[in-house]
């Protein structure tokens, strides 16, 4: 091989090694930090209820550091107001009930209050779940989910919605003073047996060591061929 030529290849293989091996490195360090987070959701979501978050936090809620709390609210349930998110669960297809309940602080949140089957769709086949009164909530404490879901944007104008995004069903609602997230309510079961509470899925992707073992494979493969090309072209010399 033409020393020029050898020279572009050592110097080409020398980057990928290193780019690789980097790639490899924040592959590890993504999956410490994956480990951390599945270990703080755990104890979050085994904790007992506190307060649902009120006006004077909302600014400073974040996911890493709110997402999967359980909390506790009580209030009262606009049930006219109600919101259906199409859904896909153990229970199979159909749809969330959103439904906004404005707290005895008085804020409004809204409230997945669970699963109903494409023939619960009407509230009118679920009245004994339509509470009227005052209620208390416990769920997971969960952040709003803007736009839509793949491939599918929400259609506001069309009541066609295909995620749980806060600002845009307090907007088509007419709601005001509105939390920037939403509760999940527990299993605690509804009168009537529906909506069926409890069935948040809460799962997260981690095959960071896998993608960390490929990109340093990729990089011991390009050290190998650049040991082989080298001492080919020296050999030959």
């Amino acid at each position: 091989m033409p020393r020029r030529r050898l020279a572009g290849f050592v110097v080409f293989a020398l980057t990928g090694i290193a780019i690789f091996t980097a790639l490899g490195v924040w592959q590890i360090e993504r999956r410490a930090w994956k480990l951390a987070l599945i270990d703080r959701v755990e104890h979050r979501i085994h904790a007992s209820p506190v307060a649902a978050p009120g006006p004077a936090a909302w600014s400073s809620i974040t996911r890493s550091k709110d997402e999967y709390k359980v909390v506790s609210v009580t209030g009262r349930f606009a049930n006219d107001r109600e919101t259906l998110v199409d859904a896909t669960t153990e229970q199979g297809m159909g749809y969330w009930i959103m439904t906004p309940l404005r707290s005895r602080d008085g804020f409004v949140v809204l409230v997945n209050r669970g699963f109903v089957p494409a023939d619960r769709r009407d509230p009118a086949t679920r009245m004994a779940g339509e509470i009227d009164g005052e209620a208390t909530v416990t769920g997971l404490l969960r952040m709003t989910e803007p736009n839509g879901a793949f491939l599918r944007s929400n259609k506001p104008n069309a009541n066609r919605w295909y995620s749980r995004d806060v600002n845009a069903i307090a907007k088509t609602q007419n709601l005001t003073n509105v939390a920037p997230y939403f509760i999940d309510a527990d299993s605690t079961p509804n009168p009537g047996g529906f909506p069926i509470g409890g069935l948040t899925v809460i799962s997260f992707y981690n095959h960071h060591l896998l993608y960390a073992a490929t990109w340093f494979g990729m990089a011991l493969m390009l050290a190998f061929a650049l040991a082989r090309v080298v001492r080919g072209a020296y050999f030959t010399d």
